[in-house]
């Protein structure tokens, strides 16, 4: 049944968005129960549970493109306010230790486009978005409780090329000038940059490794390699998720992420109202009746 109008927000959500119908299958199977949601313009998402958890999942497929994942991130953010945002898919290693079916999760997302090009030759101007510390916290301690998963936290390149030869000029452009980076794939940098524009979301990153950025793509995608990779993305960034807890689940528990401290947020002559709309505590006095 597709929902169209104005949407609840009173439900903890992240949106999980990803390019490519292999990688929204991917996602998709880990949320059982879902119902389709209609923008007044008509992009189409889906909502469910994710289960054993407090999120609602939205399920975004965009399309490839860091064009279009910036405007429909965009869209999508200021339609649902979600908490956090994921895009997850596939991408190509650039790494040799860094295999088919191993999964980057990225530290920062670097736009790989941006320079002047003068007499002299193109003058790189690099460009770099970053991530969620919780999230990428999240994410490595799921990787550790994880079997049948290699994951690694290093930059993403992000641009709109499919890299298919590793002596191209545009695997020199990356060698030359973003020689961290593990993995390269096209979306990356405009959903991070709708969600820092934002100012307030938790944003992530998660990438499967579905071939090594070389001429040997097209045989890793006939063996069935995108899928796999697919299917490790979504399972990890599942993972973090069963990790990092919505805010008004933190905020209620003993052992929440915004503090050290366990116990009720609250003592003494002390009203602490982290997590409210304002930070810090708020003095004042109890009466004999409310003691």
């Amino acid at each position: 049944m597709a929902y169209r109008g104005r949407v609840s927000h009173t439900s903890p959500t992240v949106v999980v968005l990803t390019a490519l119908a292999v990688e929204y299958a991917a996602v998709r199977a880990h949320v059982p129960e879902r119902e389709e949601l209609v923008h007044p313009d008509g992009t189409r998402v889906e909502r469910g549970r994710l289960p054993d958890t407090d999120w609602h999942v939205v399920l975004a497929e965009l399309g490839e493109g860091n064009g279009t994942a910036a405007t429909l991130t965009t869209q999508i953010v200021s339609w649902l306010k979600p908490e956090a945002l994921l895009f997850v898919g596939i991408a190509g290693s650039l790494k040799d230790d860094i295999g088919i079916g191993d999964v980057v999760v990225g530290t920062k997302v670097y736009g790989i486009h941006g320079g002047k090009r003068t007499p002299e030759g193109f003058q790189v101007r690099p460009e770099a978005w970053p991530v969620s510390n919780a999230l990428v916290s999240a994410a490595r301690s799921a990787a550790r409780d994880m079997s049948g998963v290699r994951a690694h936290f290093k930059p993403i390149a992000s641009g709109d090329v499919v890299l298919a030869d590793a002596g191209s000029d545009v695997a020199r452009h990356l060698r030359r000038n973003y020689n961290d980076a593990a993995a390269i794939e096209m979306e990356g940098v405009g959903a991070l940059q709708a969600a820092h524009l934002n100012g307030q979301l938790h944003a992530l990153v998660v990438r499967g490794i579905s071939d090594r950025a070389d001429p040997g793509k097209h045989e890793a995608d006939a063996a069935g390699s995108q899928e796999r990779a697919a299917a490790q993305a979504a399972s990890v960034a599942v993972a973090v998720l069963r990790k990092h807890r919505p805010r008004a689940s933190s905020s209620n528990s003993a052992d929440s992420e915004e503090g050290p401290h366990r116990g009720p947020a609250y003592g003494g002559d002390h009203i602490d109202f982290r997590g409210g709309v304002f930070h810090g505590p708020v003095t004042g006095k109890r009466t004999e009746q409310q003691r």
